[in-house]
């Protein structure tokens, strides 16, 4: 039979197993999500990708302009075509002020996503979004770049081009100079997006 003491103990230990695990929990989103404990975004950077023609594209490419950045993949089921057409709607609504915004599609299915599919894919949600792709290597450095997080998951035994890829559902804004702005979790609603974005243009 354990003693009040002996309770009193487990309860402490319990809540000192919590109290750990939220502070790691803290740490993660800060690697993740690019908010470390210095207030300095830690998000962006350097990437060499292919865009639909087969050109090489890098993030000096669009200096100068305001950059909004989202990974996901043509086969996902739901939350990328739900963010595309939440960009897509926040672009309509911004009007003229939202003209020379680029947009960027990167996937994070290149296995599947070749660049003439992921470049019309892009472009089914608005002309303004660009399809990006490459190799798994380049890919995976933009993603590192970002902050995000992807990893193929269920699989169809009896097909292996068959699958989903568990990703971060993020969206990114980055300034002119190619800086952290903002970015928007998923399932915020287009006006929000809008005016937001208008706040920092």
């Amino acid at each position: 039979m354990k003693t009040p003491l002996t309770r009193i103990g487990a309860v402490l230990a319990v809540i000192a197993v919590i109290a750990v695990a939220g502070l790691a929990g803290r740490h993660y989103w800060g690697m993740i999500a690019g908010a470390p404990e210095s207030g300095v975004a830690a998000i962006g950077g350097p990437f060499t990708l292919i865009d639909e023609g087969g050109r090489t594209v890098t993030e000096a490419d669009f200096r100068g302009q305001p950059l909004i950045v989202y990974f996901g993949y043509t086969y996902c089921p739901d939350v990328c075509p739900t963010t595309l057409t939440t960009i897509a709607e926040a672009l309509d609504l911004l009007g003229n002020k939202g003209h020379d915004i680029a947009v960027l599609f990167i996937t994070v299915d290149p296995e599947r996503d070749r660049p003439e599919n992921v470049g019309e894919y892009a472009r089914v949600f608005h002309p303004q979004i660009v399809g990006l792709t490459g190799t798994i290597e380049q890919v995976t450095a933009a993603a590192r770049a970002y902050r995000v997080y992807f990893a193929k998951a269920s699989q169809n035994p009896n097909d292996p081009e068959d699958y989903l890829v568990d990703h971060s559902a993020y969206t990114y804004m980055m300034g002119r100079d190619g800086k952290f702005l903002t970015h928007f979790p998923h399932g915020v609603s287009a006006k929000d997006m809008a005016e937001r974005i208008a706040k920092l243009l």
